[in-house]
This record gives C-alpha cells, sequence and structure tokens, in this order.
C-alpha cells in the first residue's frame, strides 16, 4: 500500500463526516424556521413577522444577522410579563424581499406599514444593533404611532470628535466577517472550528467574557451562534447594514419627542458604547445605562437589561 494512501483515506473519511454534518445542521435549521413566522402583505410589500403574547404592542427590530427568529428569542421574556410582542425580518432577511430603496427611513416607513396591516395603533419599538437606525427614524417620521423608543448597543452616528470607549472592528476583521456571513459552510466550519472568533467578528463580544460568564449566559450565545444560521436567506440583509453603516449620518436627534431608553457596553468591539452615549445626550430626556463588561451580546447582563426595558416600558406608559 502507497504511504500516502492512508492518510488520505483518513482525510477523505473526515471530509464526509464533516459533509454529511453540515447538511444534517442546515437541515435543521431550516426546520427550525419552518411555521415559526408568517409573511403578511402591507402597502410596503410582503414582510415576515412572528408574535406572541398579548398586551400593549412591543415590536421589536432585530440586528444584523438577525431576522424575526433573533427578535423573538430576546423578547420572549417581555411577551411573558404581559406584552403583544411583535419582531420582523428587516429587509433582505429570511422571508422579507429587498426592495430598491432599503434605507432606514425606508425600513421604518415599512415597520409602519406591518404596524398597519397588523392593526396595531401605537407601539414601543424596540431597536437592536443595525436595527437601531430604523428604529430611531420611525420615532422621527411617525412620532404619533410611537409610544417609547428603546435602541440597544445602537449602530448610530458619532463624530469623531468624540473619542471611542474601544477600537472598532480592524478592516481586515470586517472583510473576514462579510467573507464568514456569505457562505453557510464558511459559517458552520468557523462555528465549529474557530468559535471564539466568531464570538469576537460576529458576535462583537470578547471570548474572555463569554468564556467566564455563567453557564446559562454561555448557552445564550450559542443559541446566538446556532440561529444565524442558514445564513444565506439573511446574506442580502447583512451586506445591506453594511452599506447603511458605511454612510450613516446624523438624525435629527433633538426631534425625537418619545420617551427614549439607550443601552451600550463598554468593551463592545462594533464600538457602539461612544456612539450611544451620544445619542442619549442628544435626545431630550433620554435615558443612558451603560455597562463596563459584556460585549454586543450584553454578556452577564441579559437579566437586568430586560429589566430595565420592562422598567422603562412601565415607565413610559
Amino acid at each position: 500500500m502507497p504511504t500516502w494512501l492512508l492518510p488520505a483515506i483518513a482525510v477523505a473519511a473526515i471530509l464526509a463526516w464533516l459533509g454529511r454534518a453540515f447538511v444534517m445542521d442546515r437541515r435543521a435549521n431550516r426546520q427550525r424556521l419552518c411555521g415559526n413566522s408568517r409573511l403578511i402583505e402591507t402597502r410596503r410589500g410582503p414582510i415576515e413577522y412572528a408574535e406572541a403574547g398579548s398586551g400593549p404592542a412591543v415590536l421589536v427590530i432585530h440586528g444584523a444577522g438577525g431576522g424575526c427568529d433573533q427578535g423573538m428569542e430576546f423578547a420572549e421574556p417581555i411577551a411573558k410579563r404581559g406584552f403583544r410582542v411583535v419582531a420582523m425580518s428587516r429587509f433582505g432577511y429570511l422571508r422579507t424581499a429587498m426592495p430598491v430603496d432599503a434605507s432606514s427611513a425606508a425600513q421604518a416607513d415599512a415597520h409602519l406599514a406591518l404596524m398597519d396591516a397588523l392593526g396595531i395603533d401605537r407601539a414601543v419599538i424596540l431597536g437592536a444593533s443595525a436595527g437601531a437606525p430604523s428604529a430611531m427614524q420611525f420615532a422621527l417620521r411617525h412620532p404619533d404611532r410611537c409610544q417609547a423608543l428603546g435602541v440597544l448597543v445602537p449602530m448610530a452616528f458619532r463624530p469623531t470628535t468624540e473619542p471611542a470607549a474601544i477600537a472598532s472592528l480592524s478592516p481586515m476583521s470586517e472583510r473576514l466577517l462579510m467573507a464568514l456571513v456569505s457562505s453557510d459552510l464558511a459559517f458552520w466550519l468557523a462555528r465549529k472550528l474557530v468559535r471564539n472568533m466568531l464570538i469576537k467578528t460576529v458576535l462583537g463580544t470578547p471570548p474572555h467574557v463569554v468564556s467566564n460568564a455563567s453557564l446559562q449566559e454561555q448557552a445564550r450565545v450559542d443559541r446566538i451562534l446556532q440561529n444565524i444560521q442558514p445564513i444565506g436567506p439573511r446574506a442580502l440583509g447583512i451586506r445591506n447594514d453594511a452599506r447603511i453603516a458605511r454612510s450613516l449620518g446624523r438624525f435629527n436627534l433633538e426631534k425625537i419627542a418619545v420617551p427614549t431608553l439607550v443601552v451600550s457596553v463598554r468593551d463592545d468591539l462594533y464600538g457602539t458604547y461612544a456612539s450611544a452615549q451620544y445619542t442619549a445626550r442628544h435626545i431630550p430626556g433620554a435615558r443612558f445605562v451603560g455597562y463596563d463588561s459584556g460585549g454586543h451580546l450584553w454578556v452577564g447582563h441579559a437579566n437586568e437589561v430586560i429589566a430595565e426595558i420592562l422598567s422603562f416600558i412601565a415607565s413610559a406608559r
């Protein structure tokens, strides 16, 4: 037997195992999405959404790499506390199509169209990460329909004169990030082989923060990584969010006239802390809540963040 044959057989066996595991995981991830959301026709086109609970409405706007499933994962505790939680998939995510105009303003108008289609008069608007620009635009464009505004680790404008609390991702890390989120297989392999790299580059969270967290919080991070898959149906939305981030200008924050909560974390590797502080300072009466550690996923503070949101909603009502 040639000396190269055994290593070749071993490599072939490993590749076959990886291929089978990938196909099985992809099938499971796609099945997870089936039946958990609805597609509704609105004047802005079909929009995918999921909902839970009953009571006053809370509209949840997901971040990059998300969809209505990510929104519901975050907001389930809110639904259990007597609120009707509605989470949509933004433009280019899952079953919501990508229109010609996918700006944050157009997204805000789509949020309103979804509310109209569902018969919701007013709602608390919660936008996380890349969902924050359209949440703020909603408060500016449709103040009579916005009961209160919450933005969490927001993708938001920060003037160059405002020092960042932490250096954001390097250009090389951003290129790596876009490569990973462009392929189901690449993301799946990275999750299996270099999980900490994904936690840092995709989830914007220092890996040591996760490894030092409680088992409950580590499980939450794993669910978030798992639920980004399948990533293919989210790729158009992710690329659109990247375009918006590169050209994000200053909104007329002083015109936001609804109760506002802004939350961020100092060691968020997406660098949202300084922009969140700037945003809160310029929205009249806004409340800022900051944590020193926890990264973009506010690891270690999940229960505190939900408690802050529930308290905020109660006071806004």
